[in-house]
């Protein structure tokens, strides 16, 4: 089983070296070349082109920021569709709108080829210590096959989502919903913590270790209370992308999100004052 991976950010490097490290082989792409040496390092081979990689591979994995980027790997002739083998899977770990999923599970089938969603959970840190959770759906045959791999990717769990190849896309965004929702909530809440006089590390000791205790919200209030911004775990921009993602799909379904309206125009104001390359915690910022 030849594995690729495509998409050499933040998070797909750890992913691709725990894939590295576990299996042995790798081929790898990334349009910013630079990006591919701390893998080659360790033994993994350099593709000069998405063409070359998907000949070349049984499984591809893809994490890239965006549908626009998903499509232009996928979709032409130089592509991973046009050119990974018969019987081939592309798992993709992007986050993205759940009907491109459909549309390029459609086009691999078309090439007799196979297309797992996969979408991820959990910062670089999280797939560094392999605990990240993977939401997958497609075919149960092949989504079987991806597993093992997936767990060798990072997984500390995966959770199904069942044949319908978008549904994990959907379950993603809701997701990210709900993470900058938190986000806001924590900024908001300290703010008036912190604004009526209370220490707010007192504060989120006390949330976090009693109603609150949970990841998500350890990891945001640290993050929160220190004001680190930078680098960059998710920048914020990718963020607003999900909140767009995740509005668009409610619009097709008529489904009312007025919290992710407002939560769009803080993320907006944001990028607006040139801070969509900081966390996407830097939403509070909106609030100072």
């Amino acid at each position: 089983m030849n594995l690729g991976f495509i998409g050499l950010g933040h998070l797909g490097t750890p992913i691709a070296m725990n894939l590295l490290e576990q299996t042995g082989q790798l081929y790898v792409y990334n349009r910013t070349a630079a990006k591919m040496a701390i893998l080659l390092e360790k033994g993994a081979i350099a593709c000069s082109s998405v063409k070359e990689l998907a000949s070349l591979c049984d499984m591809v994995f893809t994490l890239v920021s965006d549908d626009a980027a998903l499509n232009a790997i996928t979709l032409n002739k130089d592509g991973i569709a046009a050119n990974l083998k018969p019987g081939g899977i592309h798992v993709s770990i992007s986050t993205i709108f759940p009907e491109t999923a459909e549309t390029l599970s459609q086009l691999h089938a078309s090439h007799h080829q196979h297309y797992v969603a996969s979408p991820v959970m959990g910062r670089p840190a999280a797939a560094a210590a392999r605990k990240l959770n993977f939401l997958v759906s497609g075919d149960p045959v092949v989504v079987e096959k991806t597993k093992p791999y997936l767990f060798r990717g990072g997984a500390e769990a995966i959770w199904e989502f069942g044949e319908k190849v978008s549904d994990a896309n959907v379950a993603k965004l809701c997701n990210n919903f709900l993470a900058v929702s938190v986000i806001e909530s924590i900024a908001e809440a300290m703010q008036l913590a912190g604004k009526s006089g209370l220490d707010k590390q007192q504060w989120i000791n006390m949330i976090t270790n009693s109603l609150f205790n949970a990841p998500i919200y350890r990891t945001y209030s640290d993050v929160l209370l220190k004001e680190a911004y930078l680098p960059a775990h998710f920048y914020l921009r990718l963020g607003l992308k999900d909140v767009n993602l995740a509005l668009q799909q409610a619009a097709k379904v008529q489904a009312p999100m007025p919290v992710g309206e407002q939560l769009k125009k803080q993320m907006d104001s944001c990028v607006a004052k040139g801070w969509g390359e900081y966390d996407w915690t830097a939403i509070a910022l909106a609030l100072k």
